[in-house]
């Protein structure tokens, strides 16, 4: 992920946490807030009941991966708040969910699959 496509204040994720109801998912919860921004934002927080570093950097650099492998629209921030059972599933599992959500809520590009 660039830079400029990653939520870094916890100011942000606090507002956009307090604002947006979370869709649901069995080891994670998605926050997707639409704004008139020229890009879009993704941030992710994992909490520390999931492990050591060792394991919440790895299942970071999963979620950082599926989201890489997508194009998407402008005018969105997304929060992913990572929780225990989520080590509970595969990288396909998960990757399979996010992509049918975010094609399913419209933020996705036409071409999704970078070549």
């Amino acid at each position: 992920m660039k830079k400029i496509n990653i939520v870094k204040s916890s100011d942000e994720f606090t507002e956009i946490i307090n604002k947006i109801k979370p869709q649901r998912f069995k080891g994670y919860l998605v926050f997707v807030e639409h704004k008139d921004v020229d890009h879009y934002e993704f941030g992710i927080s994992v909490s520390k009941k999931v492990g050591h570093a060792v394991i919440r950097n790895r299942i970071k650099r999963q979620f950082k991966s599926i989201i890489d492998k997508n194009n998407y629209q402008n005018n969105f921030k997304c929060i992913i708040i990572i929780k225990k059972d989520a080590l509970e599933k595969n990288y396909h599992e998960i990757e399979k969910e996010l992509n049918d959500y975010f094609s399913k809520i419209d933020i996705l590009e036409e071409e999704n699959e970078k070549k």
